[in-house]
């Protein structure tokens, strides 16, 4: 089974995962690529819920790094950024915010779509 992975993109254009990623060290970023691959076989042991859809995926190395996302239906996985454990209740925050937008969204483009 194949999961489609993409990273969300705010109203603005802005990446917040890719912003995230790309400012790792590469060990991490090597850890953080490799989580990525096993979430897109369908390997979800790693992934915990935190706040209604809101989830981390858990990566039990170094500071203890995490990616949150959320699912959308049963195949896609938007990616909504990422930090350390350190960080975990600012990240979490951010990342709340970034799922009721893409919630909010969504409900304004179904709507759209009916008329």
């Amino acid at each position: 089974m194949t999961v489609k992975i993409e990273e969300y993109l705010t109203s603005e254009q802005k990446n917040y995962y890719a912003e995230w990623f790309n400012d790792l060290p590469i060990e991490f970023a090597a850890k953080v690529a490799s989580a990525r691959a096993r979430m897109m076989a369908g390997s979800m042991g790693n992934v915990k819920p935190i706040d209604g859809s809101l989830k981390e995926y858990r990566i039990d190395w170094g500071p203890g790094i995490r990616i949150y996302l959320i699912h959308d239906g049963d195949i896609l996985i938007v990616l909504l950024g990422g930090g350390t454990k350190n960080g975990q209740a600012a990240d979490i925050k951010q990342a709340k915010k970034l799922r009721d937008e893409y919630d909010a969204r969504k409900a304004m483009l179904k709507k759209n779509q009916k008329g």
